[in-house]
């Protein structure tokens, strides 16, 4: 596969995944444009590799990581309402997932990415472990200290993960 076909047929998908990584549309678009600037002279290298996604992947976690360090100042991040929207309202859902996100862009770097390489793009632990350069328990770890956050925040009952209640 060339690297334009890939772009063609993968583009839009690697700007969605960098877009939840970073918190942000327009440099989410930046991100992606830098790491395919970084693959393009590798490319051969990296179809090679059987994998480009994943490689793709983990260039955009560790380029938004470098990214964020280079940065001299952070943005603050407002708190989220307390009030939840009626079930009956339309736009409940919608608000509840944006709540939830507002939420999920204030997890550290490595706990935001685990949280939409999992339940975003559905990754298994041993690919994620992958794209982060980790292990599989430090993904578990990563995983289970963003949902113990989340839940707090959200004032929900803190569970053993993997429970069903």
């Amino acid at each position: 596969m060339t690297f334009e076909e890939y772009v063609q047929r993968r583009g839009a998908a690697l700007v969605r995944v960098a877009r939840l990584i970073c918190r942000d549309a327009s440099l989410a678009e930046d991100l992606v444009q830098e790491v395919l600037g970084h693959a393009y002279p590798r490319w051969s290298k990296i179809v090679r590799s059987d994998d480009p996604d994943m490689y793709l992947r983990r260039m955009l976690v560790n380029a938004n990581i470098s990214r964020w360090r280079r940065r001299s100042a952070r943005e603050a991040v407002g708190a989220v309402p307390a009030d939840r929207p009626d079930r009956a309202d339309i736009g409940a859902d919608v608000a509840e997932r944006d709540a939830l996100w507002r939420l999920i862009v204030t997890l550290p770097d490595r706990q935001r990415a685990t949280v939409v390489l999992r339940y975003y793009e559905d990754l298994d632990d041993a690919r994620i472990a992958e794209i982060l350069g980790c292990s599989t328990s430090t993904v578990r770890s990563n995983a289970m200290r963003a949902m113990t956050t989340l839940r707090a925040r959200l004032d929900l009952p803190i569970r053993p993960v993997g429970s069903q209640s």
